[in-house]
Formats: C-alpha cells, structure tokens, sequence
C-alpha cells in the first residue's frame, strides 16, 4: 500500500512539472522603471505640485509601499543589484558603469527556466551589461516605449507568460527643454538655494516626471488590454533625482524611490505599506509568486507576505552603498536605516564630495552651480550649503522621523546613542559579511586643494590655451 502512494505521488509530481507554464496559468509581469527619480518627487507620495495621474491610477488599484530603497544610489550598481538579488560587494558591479562579475547569478534566468520570456525595452540593464544578460528579446531604445512594445506584439507571438522589463530614460539628465510647470509656484527641499536657474531647471525635472507617468500609463493599458486580469504591474525608480544630496548620496533623496504594484484579484485596491522593502527583493518575490527556483545564496528575500498582507512587516534594517562614478565622483558611502534612524559612514572624508552637476554644470542638468556658488558669496545660509555639500563628517546620524530631510545631524548628542552605537556594530559586521573592500576606484580630491569644478576648469583654459 505505501509502495503504491509512493508511485501515485511520484506520477503526479512528473505529471506537474511537465505542465506548461501557460497550463499553470502564471502571472505575466510588467516591470516600468524611471532614472533618477526620487519618492517625493510623485503626487501619490504627498507632492500636490507635481502631476502624475497614471502613478495615482496605480495607486487605486493596487499596493503603495511607504518604504522602498535601493541598494546604492547610481545606475549600474542599482541596476545590477535588482537583476542579481546580490549587493553590490558581492556581485562586483560597485561603482558606476561596471558589472557584475562573470558567473553571477543573473535572477530573470531562473524566469525564465520557470517558462517565461523576458523582454527588456530601453534602459533596464546599464550599457553593455545588458548584451550578456541574457533576455529573449533586448531594445536598448529608452524612447517612444509604449510604441516599440505594440509594435513588438504586433510581429510577435509566444503561448509563453511574459515577463516584460520596460525603462525609461526620463528624468535622468539631460532634462527636457518643456516647462510644464510655474517655476515660481513650485516647493523646492530645504536644502536647495533658491535661484532662478534652480527654480528653471527643478521645473525641467518635474516635466520629465510628467512625461514619464504618461508613457508608463500607455504601458500599464497595453497591459490591461493583452493580459486581462492576469498580471502583475510593478512600478519604481533606480534611485533619486541627480540634484544636490541626492544621486550618489546615501540621503532618502538619493536611495528612497516610488514603488507600486498592481496584482488583480490578489493585491486588495487602494491599499499601503509601511513594509521596508529593498531593490534586491523585487526579483526574489516575483520568483516566490510563481514557485521558480530560488537561490539561496543572495541577499535579497521575498516579500510576497506583505502583498497580501500590507501590515506585515518586511525588513527591520535597509543598508545602502556607494562606491563612486568614475574621476566624478570619487566618495564611497555606507549606511544603514531602521524606520526611525539612519546611520551613515562617509569613507574618506578627508576628501571632497562632488559629482557630474557642480563640476561639468551643463545647461539642462548642473547649471545652476553657477547662481549657487554667486548666491554664497553673500548669503550665509547658501554657503553653509554648499559647504556642506562639498564637505561630510566620517560620520553622520539622523532622527528620520522628526528630521525626514536628515538636516540635523546628531552624531554628537546624547540623542539616540544607544541606537547610534547599534547601528554602528550593524554596518560593520554587515560590511565584513559583505567582505567589502571599502575601495577607492579612482583618485580623490582632498578638501585641502581646488574643488573639482575648479580642477576642470583650470584645466579647459590650458587646454584652451594650445
């Protein structure tokens, strides 16, 4: 009798496995992704300025997630991140524009092992990482998105599940000459200097944003109108916005991102939560959904719970990393964030912090530098920006909760030392775990010499000169 049960369950187990993936009826994703856009930079996350209807329609008929961060606030280590389930210390991609070493585990493989095909339009990958991904199908075109997926459906037929990776190139730099906005109606962070330039181009930024939101919304109906009810719509940014204290910083500015989904009939409508999530759990829990292979060495982990469930918690410690973009930015970062305090270990502080914006202040990105540095010259409270800016502690601790845009910084006060103490044990256990290097990859600019900009500048004019 048990050597007949024996067989039964064998026979079934064969019989599952040889099902199609279309048999078994599995989810088709849909995964939109912005560049460069930070959370607060959305209507649903309590901006009234900035219009973005199509992200308001996927906040009613899905799941907003309160807490959703990146690994490290730049394109490539983000990016590779998310497709390896693996921080950047361990699958090699640390700095911006390198890549995961050879024989890292790439996660959409094991989708695809699970019978989905794969297709990436525009910016998922970061430049030549996506030639050895390994997609079904790859558009490196971050433009007229909605267009070149019809057009692909259009010519293409599969009984497969999709998995479909679409990236717009918007609002990364250079920004988009539209004004949607009144530049003097908008709310800048506190941590801006008000100018004119600034006001201009933060009102460049937001009409990218718009512009974004429309072209995800074609996306998300192309959606509804392929798949019916049977997908999964995923929504967020690589990192925040390249403004000051945002891109390649550990701020929320910089690793805090918009992230929503939309799950018919499984995702209840209208809903939130405060669940910490982190990019490198996003491909871990569409592989739970589906019961594909998990790897079990990674560090990302599913948080398939916290769909269903939104008031289940998640993550109790998010850690982040920096490790610079090329001679531009050349300040590697640490930290590590509860829902009350961040922590953060600036490396090399005895060097400068600086990036594309203020040294190269190109006109539809970094060119209000110029009106920064003028304005500074004369007003205190500008040059205590730029100098801090410029200039970090080794360390830096923040009360979040009370202190959401992290100005005060509490290293020194008896405020939260026991959590401080905490989190510094935290990070560098994690760190050795890691086995992070703490590298340095290029050379950096003491803050005893020339800022960068100044550098760069001198040496245009010699190069002028010959």
């Amino acid at each position: 009798m048990i050597k007949h049960q024996y067989a039964i369950l064998i026979i079934a187990i064969f019989w599952f496995s040889g099902l199609s993936a279309q048999t078994r009826n599995l989810p088709n994703i849909v995964f939109y992704i912005t560049d460069d856009q930070s959370q607060l930079d959305c209507s649903v996350y309590g901006n009234d300025i900035i219009k973005t209807p199509n992200t308001a329609q996927l906040a009613k008929d899905g799941l907003v997630f309160e807490n959703a961060f990146i690994a490290s606030p730049a394109c490539a280590p983000s990016r590779a991140a998310l497709l390896t389930g693996l921080m950047p210390s361990r699958n090699g991609a640390e700095s911006n524009h390198s890549y995961p070493k050879k024989g890292t585990q790439i996660l959409i493989k094991n989708l695809q092992e699970s019978g989905y095909d794969v297709l990436s339009f525009g910016k998922i990958a970061h430049e030549k990482m996506g030639e050895y991904i390994g997609f079904d199908y790859y558009s490196e075109d971050p433009t007229n998105l909605a267009n070149h997926v019809t057009e692909y459906f259009q010519n293409n037929t599969t009984k497969k599940p999709i998995c479909l990776l679409v990236g717009d190139r918007r609002p990364h730099v250079p920004w988009t000459t539209e004004k949607t906005y009144n530049s003097e109606a908008l709310d800048l962070p506190p941590y801006f200097i008000d100018t004119k330039e600034t006001r201009r181009l933060w009102n460049q930024y937001y009409s990218d944003i718009t512009g974004a939101d429309a072209e995800m919304g074609k996306i998300y109906q192309l959606a509804k109108e392929k798949f019916g009810d049977n997908f999964i719509f995923i929504y967020s940014a690589d990192h925040g916005g390249q403004w000051p204290f945002g891109k390649w910083n550990l701020y929320d500015a910089g690793t805090k991102v918009p992230m929503l989904m939309v799950w018919p009939k499984h995702i209840k409508p209208n809903t939130r939560t405060d669940a910490m999530v982190s990019w490198i759990d996003i491909f871990p829990t569409l592989l739970d959904i589906v019961d594909a292979e998990l790897p079990v060495n990674i560090d990302g982990k599913s948080f398939k719970k916290s769909l269903q469930k939104p008031n289940t918690s998640h993550r109790k410690y998010i850690y982040t990393t920096h490790s610079g973009d090329k001679k531009m930015n050349v300040y590697p970062i640490r930290s590590v964030r509860n829902k009350k305090y961040k922590f953060i270990l600036n490396l090399y502080p005895e060097n400068y912090h600086s990036n594309h914006s203020d040294i190269l202040r190109k006109i539809h990105a970094g060119a209000y530098w110029d009106s920064w540095d003028e304005t500074a010259k004369t007003d205190k409270r500008a040059a205590d920006i730029v100098h801090k800016y410029y200039v970090r502690p080794a360390e830096e601790f923040y009360d979040i909760e009370n202190d959401p845009y992290e100005q005060v910084n509490l290293i020194d006060s008896p405020k939260g030392e026991k959590a401080l103490n905490k989190m510094r044990l935290l990070l560098k256990d994690w760190m050795i775990v890691q086995n992070d290097s703490k590298a340095l990859f290029e050379k950096p600019y003491p803050i005893t010499g020339k800022t960068p900009h100044e550098i760069v500048v001198k040496n245009k004019n010699k190069q002028t000169k010959y």
